[in-house]
């Protein structure tokens, strides 16, 4: 705890200097945009610093060597540490808790829209409230799974000791605690209000809380970016020997075509993000009628949002295909096609940004390619798709809560995708741009792929990060309550939008009340659902009963290691002499140790049930 408190005496001693430097230089207030930019800058630089900077990457700067934290206990999971593991429960830790934030303006809104008119807010503020909850839920969804398991998970699979770059891994999650205050921090200067888009030229002119969102998405980005390259040099040169490319497990091959997405494309949103800032606070005019306009922003933005699609449902893929082989007892089918898949919807999704912009105003000729590039897009999901629905088919289904979760997983992803062909489609999407038909059908792709990903995978995981098992019965109960009030809060949404009804406007008319109300009492249900998903998972962390190494009878490296793992993973290197998937196979085993045949014995008698 001592190196959070330096970190924060430090990140405010930072902010108040760079303010004060700005206003002794310039004369304007403490308010003022270009002082708040060099307070954040600063306040950053000691934040880092504090945290444990200074030890990991300052003492090395001087020709000293770097002292990093080998605390045990609690308290490792507040300071600078390099263990993968606890990295990625700070990350879960931290996205769950910003996923609870989120949800809770989304009860707010939802109470808003219960009926027309405004009654707890008013229209600025709802829309204030529509971009918190926005940038919140898509943070989750980008770095949920793949900061919380891939850190935790993907080094064990492949057997490795640890992440290729443990210091810049660590960095990496200490710049996230700064994003989360500056978006939270954005409503003491006027919050912002231009959507989790922040398209110009409203965020060019709006309250100066659109510059804390700036920045911290910046930052956001960067830590997306450091993830992304420990992830690729991690899997590319630190797999365990015999570990091949046609040998690794698919939730890291998933997070490899995630890292690969995220390494390539985030830049140019923190590029759209900067101009913006420039134009507000520098006097250049990037998006001004005469220049860019706003149809620039579109491109630069989607350029990136659309591959972040991906980035989000991506690792929910891997984790909804490790799943299913598990409790299916089968080989996942079609494993090759799989990962041609993944590596296939990488390449395609840059180039089909544009079907966000059918109705912006770009150029006609331009409709008829997005759209065929769209739809060709569908082809490696519906594959994978397939993959999940052959790998399940005549299984031996074992139907625990990480399946059940998975299937609600199965359903709503399914929706998604069947009505993104008709927001694919220039002729329907005319009609259905900016309505709820949107807000329905992008809540089931994200929510319904990346944030129902999150939940099974931390059912999943939970007994090898713990060592317990969580209240199966309540595990149960939470993934059927979670799946049924989520499509019954969304499903009303589509037949709004159909009918006309706008997204990102607090009132409307009255014709519309009753889908409206119905929506709202379910998302209210939606968000108690979680009160029973914490208050298990937080009992069973501390009193539910041991797991042992393997209670799923999985094969992969991370199930053939003790719950927790060592520090270290493993306490010999594994040799990888099989698939990892081969269930019911006679014989086969997926890795032993040649230093411990005894143990790989049991290993092999354990995995081929």
């Amino acid at each position: 705890m001592k190196y959070v408190a330096r970190g924060l005496v430090l990140a405010v001693t930072g902010y108040l200097s760079g303010v004060a430097l700005t206003v002794i230089i310039n004369g304007n207030g403490a308010t003022d945009e270009l002082a708040v930019i060099a307070g954040y800058v600063l306040a950053l630089i000691g934040w880092l610093a504090g945290v444990g900077g200074i030890e990991a990457f300052g003492r090395q700067w001087i020709g000293k060597t770097p002292k990093v934290s080998e605390s045990q206990g609690w308290k490792r999971y507040f300071e600078f540490s390099i263990d993968h593991k606890v990295i990625g429960i700070q990350y879960g830790v931290t996205l769950i808790s910003v996923l609870l934030i989120g949800g809770l303006s989304a009860m707010i809104m939802r109470i808003e829209l219960a009926s027309p008119g405004m009654g707890v807010v008013d229209l600025d503020d709802f829309n204030k409230i529509v971009s918190m909850h926005g940038i919140l839920m898509v943070a989750v969804a980008v770095a949920g799974v793949i900061g919380a398991f891939g850190n935790y998970v993907i080094p064990i699979q492949i057997g490795a000791a640890d992440m290729a770059f443990p210091r810049l891994n660590a960095l990496a999650y200490w710049l996230l605690p700064p994003v989360a205050v500056g978006l939270l921090g954005a409503p003491f200067l006027g919050a912002f209000n231009a959507g989790w888009t922040s398209y110009a030229p409203l965020s060019v002119t709006n309250d100066s809380g659109q510059i804390l969102f700036n920045l911290a998405i910046i930052t956001f980005g960067l830590v997306s970016i450091l993830g992304a390259l420990n992830i690729l040099v991690t899997v590319i040169t630190m797999r365990a020997p015999g570990m091949t490319w046609g040998r690794l497990p698919i939730f890291t091959w998933a997070g490899f075509a995630t890292s690969l997405l995220a390494f390539t494309v985030t830049q140019f949103f923190a590029a759209a993000l900067v101009l913006v800032t420039m134009d507000r606070v520098a006097g250049t005019a990037f998006f001004s009628p005469d220049v860019g306009t706003g149809l620039l922003y579109e491109h630069i933005f989607w350029f990136y949002s659309h591959p972040a699609v991906y980035i989000m449902v991506l690792p929910g893929f891997g984790v909804i295909l490790e799943l299913v082989t598990t409790f299916a007892r089968k080989p996942l089918f079609a494993y090759k096609a799989v990962v041609a898949a993944l590596l296939s919807i990488v390449g395609l999704s840059v180039v089909v940004w544009a079907h966000h912009m059918f109705t912006s105003g770009m150029a006609d000729f331009l409709h008829g390619p997005f759209m065929i590039l769209t739809e060709a897009i569908s082809i490696p999901t519906g594959i994978i798709f397939l993959s999940i629905i052959g790998t399940l088919w005549q299984g031996r289904l074992w139907f625990r809560t990480p399946l059940i979760v998975a299937f609600g997983w199965l359903f709503n992803f399914l929706i998604g995708g069947i009505t993104g062909i008709f927001l694919a489609d220039v002729a329907t999407d005319i009609h259905l741009h900016d309505t709820y038909f949107v807000v329905a059908h992008f809540h089931y792709t994200i929510v319904g792929g990346a944030i129902f990903a999150l939940l099974a995978a931390t059912f999943y995981w939970f007994p090898k990060i713990t060592g317990r098992m969580y209240n199966e019965t309540a595990g149960r109960i939470f993934g059927i309550w979670v799946t049924l009030a989520f499509n019954a809060t969304f499903i009303p949404l589509f037949w709004a939008g159909m009918n006309g009804m706008n997204r990102r406007v607090g009132d409307y008319p009255a014709a519309f009340e009753g889908a409206n109300k119905f929506a709202s009492v379910s998302a209210l249900i939606l968000g108690a659902s979680f009160l029973l998903f914490v208050g298990n998972l937080l009992y069973s962390a501390i009193r539910g009963p041991k797991a042992g190494p393997n209670p799923w009878n999985a094969r992969t490296l991370e199930w053939l290691v003790e719950s927790p793992p060592s520090q270290h993973n493993f306490h010999s290197q594994p040799r990888i002499v099989g698939h990892p998937y081969d269930y019911g196979v006679e014989g086969s085993i997926h890795a032993h140790f040649p230093d411990e045949e005894p143990h790989a014995e049991e290993q092999r008698e354990e995995v081929t049930v």
